[in-house]
């Protein structure tokens, strides 16, 4: 495909007007302002379009889609135990496979080309992600509140089977990595155990880490005074590539490890502000250089994946938090939304818009109201924008959904298995 005399977000995040861009096959291969010699196929009209990379989900929960609205107005651990949890339980391997497609389904929609999902029936997750066309980084999420033996965890042998079956799954779209759920989940037999497995298989650990000040004082009073982060790391946990969810209450040397470490951190902020989790640091974060992505966490915290709305709230929260009113420019945010979510996610030749990288590309449209006037395009992309101004999705140089119609997806069928899915589960409840 080539588009033609279109305004793009280039690899800086800056606006370039009237560009052409080439994409042959799944690889952007041609980027400038003359008409290429070289014949790409289809033709793109760039018109009142922003050509930009897609979103990199950096933390979320897919199957939790089937839950969306059903825990309101309650705190974390309240939210889990009364109505997560027993929800959960009656899970089975439909209600996933259509839980994941209909959040594929959203996630496409609002421009997400990669999501890092952390949760279990992963069969039938990566069925989902490969029907749809998506990319995922998919992780069996290990608990052990028992301290059952570790050798004795089903979930280890899991995941175990996934890293054997599906890494690299679906052409690359699919990559498996491991995820222990979180401190006061585990005990350290188990996270130590699932730190050498990453290891061993050079594979990227999700984890979740100081989401509530509860979680992160508890985490203190057990470890003679290591939050998660220090916890974490005694255990190995970050010797491994890592993305670690939340971190809103770190403090001190958490910053160190994470900066030290390499660690990415996936803020999220509307489910942190839903919950009430608190507000993330991103701010000093990304001034000491540690790789800060943004993700949605689940739709039944959020409850929504329109990404945009997520780059807005990320950019201004962090105002708050700083009480400054020049941290995060809109270029950090956008960066954080597209090249360091993808390199969390070790998607290297991903997530900008660069001769030779991945075509994970969408198109937004700015013949809208709220994309007016144009004072500064940037601006508007992150303050001004929605998601519904999305007109094109492309994946791996495959259009997966254009001006209201998925080429992947039947929508009908997904909302209604979805339904129907969850209703059976609400009856044995």
């Amino acid at each position: 495909m080539l588009f033609k005399e279109i305004t793009i977000l280039n690899e800086n995040f800056e606006i370039e007007e009237n560009m052409y861009v080439g994409v042959k096959e799944d690889i952007v291969e041609y980027i400038g302002k003359e008409k290429p010699a070289k014949d790409f196929g289809q033709e793109y009209d760039g018109k009142n379009r922003i050509l930009m990379p897609g979103f990199y989900n950096a933390h979320a929960h897919s199957p939790m889609a089937l839950m969306r609205g059903y825990g309101e107005n309650l705190v974390l651990q309240d939210w889990l135990n009364t109505r997560i949890f027993p929800f959960e339980d009656k899970l089975n391997s439909n209600a996933v496979y259509w839980g994941t497609m209909l959040c594929m389904a959203e996630s496409i929609r609002f421009g997400i080309v990669s999501s890092s999902d952390m949760y279990y029936f992963i069969p039938d997750m990566v069925q989902a992600v490969t029907d749809s066309g998506a990319k995922s980084n998919i992780s069996r999420s290990v608990a052990n509140p028992m301290g059952v033996p570790f050798v004795k965890l089903p979930s280890i042998n899991e995941a175990l089977d996934s890293i054997r079956l599906y890494n690299g799954y679906a052409e690359g779209r699919v990559i498996i990595d491991t995820s222990i759920h979180a401190e006061y989940t585990t005990n350290e037999e188990t996270v130590r155990g699932l730190a050498a497995i990453t290891k061993e298989h050079d594979l990227i650990m999700h984890v979740h880490a100081s989401e509530t000040k509860l979680e992160h004082e508890e985490c203190k009073a057990r470890h003679d005074g290591l939050t998660p982060i220090q916890y974490f790391n005694r255990c190995g946990l970050f010797d491994s590539k890592a993305l670690a969810a939340h971190c809103v209450w770190c403090e001190g040397e958490d910053f160190d490890i994470l900066r030290d470490k390499g660690v990415t951190v996936a803020v999220n902020p509307i489910s942190n502000l839903k919950l009430a989790s608190g507000i993330s640091d991103a701010p000093k974060m990304m001034g000491m250089g540690i790789n800060v992505a943004i993700g949605t966490d689940s739709v039944s915290s959020n409850n929504s994946l329109n990404f945009l709305e997520e780059v807005k709230a990320f950019a201004t929260i962090a105002k708050i938090k700083a009480k400054d009113p020049t941290v995060i420019t809109p270029k950090q945010a956008l960066r954080a939304a597209t090249r360091n979510g993808a390199l969390g996610q070790g998607r290297k030749n991903c997530g900008l818009i660069k001769e030779g990288f991945q075509a994970d590309l969408i198109v937004l449209r700015t013949d809208v109201p709220n994309m007016h006037p144009i004072h500064n395009l940037t601006n508007n992309i992150v303050y001004a924008a929605s998601g519904s101004d999305i007109a094109l999705t492309m994946i791996d140089g495959k259009i997966l959904y254009q001006d209201g119609e998925y080429t992947t997806i039947d929508i009908e069928k997904t909302i209604f298995e979805t339904e129907k899915a969850t209703a059976e589960i609400l009856r044995q409840l």
